[in-house]
């Protein structure tokens, strides 16, 4: 489920979760609407595309990733893993929700 929110700025931002509930990508801030869609689109598109993923270990030793398009701007964000492993089966989860968005 994609949850859109607009932000007080009047910019626009997105949360993709699970059925649970669960924020599995952070969206980052568009200036509009039809941004925020067109960039939604365009990913659910390209998800079987490895090189969207930038996988990350933060400062804390936890493990992370970024969605980004192909132009290498940063589409959205992850929650912070435990484990390698735990940050690969987020992207996996990810990759899922984006391809069950994609046969709506």
């Amino acid at each position: 489920m994609i949850q859109i929110i607009k932000k007080e700025d009047n910019t626009f931002t997105f949360q993709l979760k699970t059925k649970n509930n669960i924020v599995l990508l952070q969206g980052s801030s568009f200036n509009s609407r039809e941004e925020l869609n067109n960039t939604i689109k365009n990913a659910i598109h390209k998800m079987d595309s490895l090189i969207i993923f930038e996988r990350k270990t933060a400062t804390n030793g936890k493990f992370l990733f970024n969605l980004t398009n192909l132009e290498g701007e940063i589409i959205g964000y992850s929650q912070f893993y435990n484990s390698e492993a735990g940050m690969e089966n987020g992207i996996k989860n990810l990759k899922n929700s984006f391809i069950s968005l994609n046969k709506l």
